[in-house]
């Protein structure tokens, strides 16, 4: 059997995210703007898949036709008679759940592969004997040929997402390198186009030309056919680069993008206000198109939709599964105002200037004028990806953020989740911590969830010059306050956080925010804004730090000693480790 990391152990939970009281709130237009985001955000997950590895796809619609044909008890029924002990049959559906919950066959936290916990042979029989291989019988042993090899291959390169000899990708072809990859960015600099929604793949030299030659290849229900009109339409063409062939063409999950270009459009028949119809015109013209641009102009507009009771987000958006960290996996998630907990974030916003005074650097690395996010309390109504996060600070374009703002949300039925702990199923614990850990876990990780999104992610300010070449700081009076030397380095016109720092920029930026919390976590007005003082202020404190240093520890588990490396770090994220423990990763190697 497979080694223990590469799956997912029988006994793990399936946890319920509680939205009844929200939804039960909404008004019917609410519900029924609530419901068609929902499946645009449903069918732009599939994406996730394409994304992922090359048999994703396939081991989703294999099981999807199992799974509609009959119902589990029944396929039960049939495992037993075909082998399968009881404990082998639970192993599947754990499998099965695992690929739902991750949008493919590799943990969405760790990018590593995992695997059914039973023999193959018997996992086949139950595949080709089920009632959906009777109805559809060409087609179910077409998507078992094409995926049940890879489903179960270990192989060192399959064990982990990466790019060339380091893991898989589908965001590049298979025959690209961290070279390629580099210089593709390059490339899209040079055309000022963005990475977030493309993909690479390397074609063949056929012309014995001796040039490397690129597809960059867009996503958007448009094709490549030049007579159809649009802001992108110029730039679909060949180009020579630094000695290379590029080709720029669109079209990449055209059928997936159709779908959620079409609820987009019921769900603008139920829009609440100007700045929500607005908001899904762009995104409906930046996903027919393949514009990044558009879905920027949408993200405003998004912003300027302050407290709305239907919160949405959709897109191209975390670049943390791209081995080279440019390209962003489609996301997609509906929420609703949970109005009890937003109004405790409301203070910790109104003192957001004052407290960013504290931090531990001066005035002119922060913003000229702080931006007020909005900062709600949200529960989950749909969340259309690959793992769902506790907090999120969105857009991640930076020019945006630096000056029109972003908005931060809590979700609240996922930290209630998260606050499940039960003490036998703690490690890395001193027993005499654990009652206090489980006691104040809860309360701790909301003082860091705001911290870590209002002011770790609303701090800071990127020192640029524009395209006409003015500087939006001082450059005789900015100093590095290390060295006390002027600023040597800047950011250009079209540059941005992830394109220059590519593989460790999400990662870099998130351990920021983490630190950030952990700093101001020790303020005493902090702790007073979330109602703690005297000894409870303190336990606050303690676990709040205990639970970032027991993090570090469970994240050695995402080294791989084969690659010298260490995989995806995010931030804000659980990792489902068993039924009862959700761990709370940080981004940097050992949570400090």
């Amino acid at each position: 059997m497979a080694d223990t990391q590469y799956i997912l152990p029988n006994d793990i939970g399936v946890s319920s995210l509680d939205c009844r009281e929200a939804f039960r709130l909404l008004s019917p237009t609410e519900r029924l703007y609530a419901h068609h985001l929902s499946r645009a955000a449903w069918y732009g997950g599939l994406a996730v898949l394409l994304q992922t590895s090359p048999e994703a796809p396939y081991i989703y619609a294999l099981l999807s036709r199992v799974f509609r044909a009959q119902d589990p008890d029944q396929l039960r029924q049939h495992a037993l008679a075909e082998g399968l002990t009881e404990e082998e049959y639970q192993a599947f559906l754990v499998y099965a759940a695992g690929v739902y919950s991750n949008m493919g066959n590799y943990k969405s936290f760790g990018d590593t592969k995992f695997v059914p916990n039973l023999p193959k042979e018997k996992l086949e029989r139950v595949i080709l004997g089920s009632k959906a291989a009777q109805q559809q019988p060409e087609e179910v042993r077409g998507l078992w040929q094409t995926c049940g090899e890879l489903m179960f291959s270990l192989e060192p390169r399959l064990r982990h997402l990466g790019l060339g000899k380091e893991g898989v990708t589908t965001y590049f072809s298979g025959n690209c390198t961290m070279e390629d990859a580099k210089l593709a960015q390059d490339f899209l600099d040079s055309q000022n186009l963005s990475a977030y929604n493309t993909r690479l793949f390397k074609v063949v030299d056929q012309e014995g030309s001796g040039k490397s030659h690129y597809e960059v290849r867009l996503a958007s229900v448009l094709n490549t056919d030049p007579a159809l009109d649009s802001e992108l339409t110029s730039k679909m063409k060949s180009y020579e680069f630094q000695g290379s062939h590029f080709q720029v063409t669109r079209g990449d999950y055209a059928p997936i993008l159709q779908k959620v270009v079409e609820h987009l459009e019921k769900a603008k028949s139920y829009a609440a206000n100007s700045h929500q119809e607005q908001m899904l015109a762009q995104y409906m013209e930046s996903f027919t198109q393949g514009s990044i641009e558009a879905h920027k102009r949408g993200s405003r507009f998004w912003i300027q939709d302050k407290g709305p009771i239907v919160e949405s987000y959709i897109g191209f958006i975390e670049s943390y599964r791209d081995p080279f960290g440019s390209r962003g996996e489609f996301e997609g998630f509906v929420a609703m105002v949970n109005k009890a907990m937003s109004a405790k974030f409301e203070r910790l916003v109104a003192s957001a200037e004052q407290l960013l005074k504290e931090l531990p650097w001066p005035p002119a690395f922060e913003k000229d004028k702080f931006l007020t996010p909005d900062f709600t309390s949200l529960d989950v109504l749909t969340f259309a990806g690959s793992g769902i996060p506790a907090g999120i600070n969105i857009p991640n374009y930076d020019d945006l953020r630096q000056t029109e703002g972003f908005k931060n949300v809590s979700l609240g039925n996922v930290l209630a989740v998260a606050y499940a702990t039960k003490r036998e199923k703690l490690t890395f614990l001193e027993e005499e911590d654990k009652d206090l850990y489980i006691r104040w876990k809860g309360p701790s990780f909301d003082v860091q969830v705001g911290l870590h999104e209002l002011l770790g992610h609303g701090s800071g300010k990127l020192f640029v010059q524009d395209e006409k070449g003015v500087f939006n700081f001082d450059q005789d009076t900015v100093t590095n306050p290390e060295t006390g030397e002027q600023i040597q380095s800047w950011y250009r016109s079209g540059e941005t956080w992830d394109s220059k720092f590519s593989t460790i920029a999400s990662s870099y930026e998130e351990c920021r925010a983490e630190s950030v919390g952990l700093y101001l976590c020790l303020n005493p007005q902090v702790l007073e804004i979330f109602g703690f003082e005297g000894a409870d202020a303190e336990d606050v404190i303690y676990v709040n730090w205990l639970n970032m240093v027991r993090a570090g520890l469970l994240a050695l588990e995402f080294y791989t000693p084969e690659a010298a490396n260490w995989r995806q770090f995010q931030g804000i994220q659980y990792l489902l480790l068993d039924s009862t423990d959700v761990a709370y990763m940080p981004t940097c190697r050992l949570g400090l």
